[in-house]
């Protein structure tokens, strides 16, 4: 239905204008009738026949009967029980009236006429002033979608003077301000993230460079806090170019997603089980990111789970489906949508090895480039199933 009315919905200029036309319509319409109802409820007339001699023939009090073109018609009941029918002819036309042959100019209709004539002229006079109107309110409203999608260039014209005026010049203002500020966070994210590595590869030096007496499991803690903060600036690098739309993030090629995925399964251990559907899977995509994407999936599950971890990959109404299951203590359903938050944990998950917080937003983002979704269901059993869709090639 939310379908149905966004594709037949009608412009607000076009129900302005249907709007005071039919205002006015109906005001035609009514004044008219009850115009017509008051003239032709003619007062009651009294009607005296009398003879030369001056004697009371006949006598009625009635209202005249209105004949088109004719006059007005009275019967009058005689004395002997005759009844005459006395016709008054309409009267001469008189200089300066309306030409003969066109009764509408004249009488009650006249009025309907002229009524007409302004109705007609009131829907075509309003048109463009209601047309103006609206049109600047399709070019706001067009903008702030646009800006809303992620376009944060979008700028409103300014013209006129009136409220929608300052209306697009309040958005301009704010949306300058919104741009200016993420353009300032993402170099902020993106100068910091690439000063970490030096420090990094420094500390990472010193490490080698360490007396071998040192603990080997002092230098272990020190290899995996170094490989969390590198992986940390990864993703936030990663992250920081899949937020930008106009990034560039790859280019888009034809990729057998059934291949990729079973290459991942091995790297992480995970069970892939076959397809029945013996066509290949193709998808177009950005082949480092989609296998970003599964890794992390994989990785995900593997941290919060030991039991085993499976993979499904099929085809389901044109679109490449990938779920990824484990056996672990599962998702709250208040959580599922959270978890893809940048930096969200579930409680209790900062205390387990690995895992940064932006695995998951990493692959909602990645999926989203490819036109398709992620999230996390509903699993028999218990454990988590996260299901990635995206489209897919037809066979």
């Amino acid at each position: 239905m939310v379908a149905w009315r966004a594709r037949f919905r009608v412009p607000l200029y076009l129900r302005i204008w249907i709007a005071v036309v039919l205002a006015v319509g109906l005001l035609t319409v009514a004044f008219g009738f009850l115009w017509r109802a008051n003239t032709e409820q003619a007062p009651e007339r009294e009607v005296i026949i009398r003879n030369e001699a001056g004697d009371v023939l006949g006598q009625v009090k009635t209202r005249p009967v209105r004949m088109p073109g004719q006059g007005v018609e009275f019967q009058v009941a005689m004395n002997d029980g005759r009844t005459l029918v006395v016709q008054l002819p309409p009267r001469p036309r008189q200089p300066g009236e309306g030409p003969p042959g066109r009764p509408w100019f004249r009488g009650p209709s006249s009025l309907l006429w002229l009524l007409g004539i302004v109705a007609i002229a009131v829907a075509i006079g309003t048109y463009p002033i209601i047309r103006r109107l609206t049109l600047r309110l399709d070019h706001l409203r067009q903008g702030v979608e646009r800006w809303g999608e992620g376009d944060l260039s979008v700028r409103i014209n300014e013209s006129g003077s009136d409220e929608l005026a300052f209306l697009a010049q309040r958005f301009n203002h704010a949306a300058e301000r919104v741009e200016t500020l993420l353009k300032s966070h993402k170099s902020l994210l993106a100068n910091a993230s690439h000063e970490l590595r030096s420090p990094l590869a420094r500390i990472r030096m010193g490490l080698e460079l360490m007396d071998p007496q040192t603990s080997p499991a002092f230098q272990d803690e020190i290899r995996r806090n170094i490989g969390e903060l590198d992986q940390l600036v990864d993703e936030i690098l990663l992250a920081s170019r899949l937020d930008a739309k106009e990034t560039d993030v790859g280019t888009f090629e034809s990729i057998d997603l059934t291949g990729l995925v079973a290459e991942e399964c091995a790297r992480a251990g995970a069970e892939l089980v076959p397809s029945p559907d013996p066509q290949p899977l193709v998808v177009q995509g950005v082949s480092k990111l989609l296998r970003r994407a599964i890794r992390n999936l994989l990785e995900n599950a593997r941290r919060y789970s030991d039991g085993e971890v499976t993979v499904e990959v099929s085809r389901e109404q044109g679109e490449a489906v990938v779920r990824v299951r484990d056996q672990g203590p599962g998702v709250p359903p208040a959580e599922r949508e959270r978890i893809f938050e940048p930096f969200y944990r579930l409680a209790g998950a900062s205390e387990r090895s690995g895992g940064v917080g932006l695995g998951l937003a990493l692959v909602r983002s990645i999926t989203q480039r490819h036109h398709g979704t992620v999230q996390c269901v509903d699993q028999p059993g218990g454990g988590a199933c996260f299901v990635l869709r995206v489209p897919c090639d037809r066979v």
